[in-house]
């Protein structure tokens, strides 16, 4: 048997990061993915899909995913039955992320404090690039 999936899409939202009573992160977020083909119409039909991440990838998603990201979603499906407040089933669809992957480059000024992720100044006419390898040695999109 097999359960695997990956999707790619945009964050709906910043991840939601939180902390089970033992201590392990989860982050909870949302995200959007375009289908290949177009209502009769001609507008795009988008599904929106909840993902959880859990431990260090709950903690890469908070620190370095932000709402508007493209990114990179794989891991498994996963079906979960509740029973509402007012009576009802419920019934919800989520991927369980097993690695996530931001496949574009942060806005500026959109990287959360504290994320190393620094963008290079465009250089003058004339000058020389330079990147001071420093600035990004935690940005894990680095060599992008």
């Amino acid at each position: 048997m097999l359960n695997r999936i990956i999707i790619i899409g945009r964050l709906t939202r910043d991840p939601e990061l939180r902390y089970t009573a033992d201590g392990i992160p989860v982050a909870q977020m949302g995200v959007a993915v375009d289908r290949n083909r177009k209502t009769r119409d001609g507008e795009k039909q988008t599904d929106f899909i909840d993902v959880v991440a859990w431990r260090q990838s709950a903690e890469f998603a908070s620190n370095y995913l932000t709402k508007g990201r493209l990114v990179a979603v794989e891991g498994r499906l996963q079906i979960r039955d509740w029973v509402a407040q007012d009576g009802t089933k419920r019934r919800s669809a989520e991927i369980v992320a097993d690695n996530l992957q931001g496949l574009d480059r942060p806005r500026e000024g959109s990287a959360p404090a504290g994320s190393g992720y620094s963008p290079a100044p465009s250089p003058s006419e004339g000058e020389a690039e330079f990147t001071d390898v420093g600035a990004y040695e935690d940005d894990p999109f680095h060599d992008e």
